[in-house]
């Protein structure tokens, strides 16, 4: 990469212009390739072989590109090691299983030019000759004329493949859409090797969230320091959130990571009713107090007092009238039945564990020692990680509305809402 000068020449979108991922009427028609082409311009600064692989990896890596799927991990990291193998594979992941979010279904829906090109550049970063793009089944047809478009125009040479994810909570972890595209069962696993080692028919594969790729598209246009120039120093750039639950405008917005809790909340019109808590980076998060987070920053940091983290970009606000455990409950619920089922802790363990959640939320016998025992047990024992998500969420629920216990344990609650704040899908039938 050249100097951060020939970036800003062909800079479409000032430094710190938001949102950058998605045009400002998010609610509208995706960009078509040309007025994809006229918002951000072509990939590469003026003079510059743009798919020099050792140069954008090291760009990526001065930028500090994380992961925006949920876990995080350096984007140029995963690169380099996909990179280092041999006849490797991209694998474009828009999955997004989490009934919450709607994040990467918005950006694909508004920018699908912008993803594609994220997963060609990877694709050409490491060695690639094919990328397969894995969508929500609402985005398909976007995707699929998206790069109908692209072929049609006759400059791209790496083949991309669009697929429909399967509709499942644990499908969105990266292994399990390996092990979709690859024999159709969205089957996760935390056992070596690594993907980047050996994946899709046994090739390095490298998977990246959808998110993660159009990001890795603007740092090829603008570079590192235009990308920092929103942010924080740890946790630079931006990201896309869905909040949800008790405020007046319920929508995805881009913000600046570092952003306070309390201005995220101020994009979605505010609150809609006085808050108890909120739910921080989707259903493997974690609750926190409303007034202890509302000045934090909304990002890993930041949130780390708290026990928190930004996780998949999610945000759901609680309002005083509904309760906190009957939520939960029933998040944990439909987390136990879309397990896996492959080995104990999720098979028996998170079904016991739902149901005594169940008892305690209702005001029924319950014994929450008998719970917490339950908790350690599966915590970390799993085939996946399915089981630790469904722990943490629940240990966050039992500090944030502990004084509740109590009032559960002998058979009321102060909750007078009916209406559900968090969304679940029907119970699927087995």
């Amino acid at each position: 990469m050249r100097s951060t000068d020939s970036h800003q020449r062909n800079a479409g979108l000032a430094a710190d212009q938001l949102p950058r991922l998605l045009p400002a009427d998010i609610g509208g028609e995706p960009l078509s390739l040309a007025e994809h082409l006229a918002r951000y311009g072509p990939i590469g600064p003026a003079g510059a072989d743009p798919w020099r692989r050792e140069a954008l990896i090291e760009e990526v890596d001065r930028a500090g590109l994380t992961g925006r799927g949920g876990a995080g991990f350096p984007a140029a990291r995963k690169l380099a090691a996909v990179a280092a193998g041999h006849a490797p594979i991209v694998v474009a992941n828009g999955t997004e299983g989490e009934p919450a979010s709607s994040k990467d279904k918005v950006l694909l829906a508004r920018s699908p030019q912008l993803v594609l090109d994220g997963a060609v550049l990877a694709a050409r970063i490491v060695g690639a000759s094919q990328v397969v793009v894995v969508v929500h089944h609402s985005v398909r047809e976007i995707v699929d004329a998206a790069a109908a478009e692209r072929s049609r125009a006759g400059s791209e040479r790496i083949r991309i493949k669009v697929m429909t994810a399967a509709d499942r909570f644990v499908a969105g972890e990266a292994s399990a859409v390996v092990h979709w595209i690859e024999d159709g069962l969205p089957i996760p696993t935390s056992k070596p090797p690594r993907l980047s080692e050996r994946g899709l028919g046994g090739r390095p594969t490298l998977v990246h969230n959808v998110e993660t790729l159009a990001q890795l598209a603007l740092i090829a246009r603008y570079g590192a320091s235009w990308f920092r120039a929103v942010g924080t120093p740890e946790q630079p750039g931006s990201m896309l959130v869905t909040i949800l639950g008790a405020v007046n405008q319920p929508r995805v917005h881009e913000i600046a990571i570092g952003t306070s809790v309390q201005e995220v909340l101020s994009l979605a019109g505010g609150a809609s009713a006085p808050l108890q808590a909120l739910l921080l980076g989707g259903y493997f998060g974690s609750w926190v107090s409303a007034t202890a987070a509302a000045d934090l920053p909304f990002s890993s940091a930041g949130l780390a007092i708290l026990d928190a983290d930004v996780g998949a970009g999610l945000i759901a606000a609680l309002p005083e009238d509904a309760c906190g455990l009957v939520e939960t409950a029933r998040v944990v619920r439909y987390l136990a039945d879309e397990s896996a089922g492959q080995c104990g802790p999720c098979r028996f363990g998170l079904d016991a564990i739902a149901g005594e959640f169940q008892r305690l939320a209702e005001g029924r016998t319950s014994d929450l020692s008998l719970l917490r025992r339950w908790l350690g047990q599966v915590d970390g024992r799993g085939a996946c990680r399915h089981p630790d998500g469904v722990v943490r969420l629940i240990r966050s629920a039992l500090a944030v509305f502990g004084p509740e216990l109590g009032q559960h344990a002998q058979g009321w609650c102060c909750a007078t809402r009916t209406a559900d704040v968090l969304p679940i899908p029907p119970r699927r039938q087995l």
